[in-house]
């Protein structure tokens, strides 16, 4: 796991370095955050289903323990796309239309997962640990954002991983479990994966990036639908 861990040490390097160009640019604008909340609904809807059918893949068999995770933390995810259309409800928005590299993230992993399932929790081990790693400077940007309240940072707040410390409990999860040298290698390349396309998201959310934010419309036409789901715990996730 320690090439994982690299990894996931790199890209929260990466991930601090944008953030603290942000604030050098007069910080987190309402347009930035309604942009971010957006890639986050799209890339969170049905997020559940990626760790379900990990979970119940063949090569989990003899990794009871990781399993148990995965089909607990995939039931914890699954509300979130409705957290952050809840926030951006409360600020008069909507979720602008899914982002390219959103589209691009389903059609990898939703094909990528059901041969290679480790290369989808290599990525989640950078996703789940970017946010708990933004610290002082990520709170900092929050504090100086004026359209910021309680009631509109439900997302943000649980990203941050003091309330649901996901990013270690994923990574204290595949390093107790008997993993195989495919299954570490796939960690790897997920990892790497991961951080390349979620990085290029952040990009885009902050307006730092040229091609997606001035030479080109990055918009995609795919729609995410979730019919009918209802969860009876989306009144205490967003609650304030």
């Amino acid at each position: 796991m320690n090439e994982v861990l690299e990894i996931v040490e790199k890209a929260k390097v990466k991930f601090a370095a944008l953030l603290k160009q942000l604030e050098t640019r007069g910080g987190l604008s309402k347009q930035m955050y309604i942009r971010y909340l957006s890639f986050q609904y799209h890339l969170t809807k049905g997020v559940q289903r990626h760790f379900l059918k990990v979970a119940g893949h063949p090569r989990l068999s003899g990794k009871n323990q990781l399993r148990q995770f995965l089909f607990k933390f995939g039931l914890e995810e699954e509300p979130h796309y409705r957290v952050a259309e809840v926030d951006l409800e409360r600020m008069g928005e909507k979720p602008l239309p899914c982002p390219l590299d959103v589209s691009l993230w389903w059609a990898y992993f939703d094909r990528i997962v059901e041969h290679r399932p480790f290369v989808r929790l290599g990525a989640t081990c950078v996703l789940e640990n970017l946010g708990a790693g933004a610290g002082a400077l990520g709170h900092r940007l929050l504090d100086d954002a004026p359209f910021l309240t309680k009631s509109n940072t439900r997302f943000l707040t649980i990203h941050f991983h003091e309330l649901l410390p996901h990013g270690d409990q994923i990574l204290d999860a595949l390093t107790s479990a008997p993993l195989k040298p495919e299954d570490l290698e796939e960690l790897v390349e997920g990892a790497n994966i991961g951080a390349i396309m979620y990085l290029r998201l952040a990009g885009w959310a902050t307006l730092s990036d040229t091609l997606t934010c001035q030479d080109f419309d990055p918009t995609s036409s795919i729609l995410r639908t979730e019919e009918g789901a209802r969860y009876e715990d989306l009144e205490q996730l967003t609650a304030y």
